[in-house]
């Protein structure tokens, strides 16, 4: 099945899985399509693209097959991708050809094809549909930051047009302050992932319609998102110990337009502003400090995201520089806020809501 180029690969495996189910989705200018070889698939995808699903068949952006299957043999050796900074474990396996990617997870065995415009998901879809939703996401951010746009790791809300980008060092809250900042009237923008481009002088921020996860503290915390989990789960969680409760795995969705009502959810703002979480569990008052991030460059990787295995570069444009000098001179204009001292998110959720609303 492997041939010697991404295209013909996937060209090879479409014709042996006969994609029969089709699913188009618009996210912002952006149009894809996937095709997939299983309803069950294209069911699971539109509901959890729901705000997105277009009906509109006409052309596409970006064009995906996802086919379910037994693990793809891959008849040649892999090389490992070693884990981020500050991670351990190795999720991922690649091979480089000369039109583009393909990158095997080790957990699940799933398979990503990619490069010169042939996108394909193959394997254990179904068992696996976070990872086929992962992979279209980060199609649509190969296809912005190849626009010229930078990736930061952050959250993002909006108010009136006015964004505000929430970012942090690993575990610092990003998202559960972003659902906060929803209860009292906030647009969601993005969860995890946002690109950042100057557009006509003015910075925009363009988010990816990746739904919340969130763990059983966040839930507890914010009364708006309870129903998000059963009762029994609740009456579980109340009774644990604060520190066991945050340390939990546990992950739940979060469908923003079930909770906070229709429209909730856009993907583009302009950015007004950046916030900084650096906070610890302490119970000392929480300190919003403006900082001039030219004299903070130790706060670049709060927020600074390589684009990782699955960005491929447009050999037509002039590779995007993802340097800390690239980051200082798009946000040299931007107001950037660092909260230190301890975590609050209500208190938290008032001094944000106040820049966006009094202009940050």
């Amino acid at each position: 099945m492997i041939q010697k180029t991404i295209k013909d690969t996937v060209n090879g495996l479409v014709k042996s899985y006969l994609p029969s189910s089709c699913l188009n989705l618009r996210f912002g200018l952006c149009r894809i399509r996937v095709q997939a070889n299983q309803d069950r698939l294209i069911g699971k995808l539109q509901r959890y693209f729901s705000t997105f699903v277009e009906e509109d068949s006409a052309g596409c952006d970006i064009h995906i097959y996802a086919i379910e299957s037994q693990p793809l043999q891959i008849p040649f050796s892999l090389t490992t991708k070693q884990p981020d900074p500050g991670k351990l474990k190795i999720k991922e396996e690649f091979q480089q050809f000369e039109d583009g990617l393909l990158v095997r997870k080790r957990l699940t065995h799933m398979v990503f094809l990619f490069g010169c415009g042939n996108n394909l998901a193959i394997g254990p879809c179904l068992e696996n549909d976070n990872q086929v939703v992962n992979f279209i996401i980060n199609r649509f951010i190969q296809w912005i930051l190849n626009q010229k746009a930078l990736l930061l790791h952050a959250a993002a809300v909006s108010y009136q047009g006015k964004g505000l980008a929430i970012s942090g060092f690993s575990g610092m809250g990003k998202s559960t302050l972003a659902l906060h900042l929803m209860n009292r009237g906030t647009k969601f923008i993005s969860n995890d992932r946002l690109m950042v481009k100057m557009i006509d002088g003015s910075l925009r921020m363009i988010g990816v319609p990746k739904l919340p996860r969130i763990n059983p503290g966040t839930v507890l915390g914010n009364e708006r998102l309870q129903g998000t989990i059963s009762q029994d789960k609740m009456h579980g969680y109340l009774s644990m110990a604060e520190e066991k409760l945050w340390s939990l795995e546990e992950k739940y969705d979060v469908y923003i337009n079930d909770v906070y009502g229709k429209n909730a959810f856009e993907l583009e703002a302009e950015l007004s502003g950046i916030i900084i979480l650096n906070w610890k569990r302490n119970g000392d008052p929480l300190i919003p400090d403006l900082i001039e991030l030219m004299k903070r460059t130790d706060l670049i990787p709060a927020f600074a995201k390589d684009p990782g295995l699955f960005y491929e570069p447009d050999d037509h444009l002039i590779t995007t520089d993802f340097s800390d000098q690239a980051y200082l001179e798009l946000l040299k204009n931007c107001k950037i806020f660092e909260l230190t001292g301890g975590i609050d998110f209500e208190k938290a959720a008032t001094v944000c809501f106040e820049l966006l609303t009094n202009g940050v």
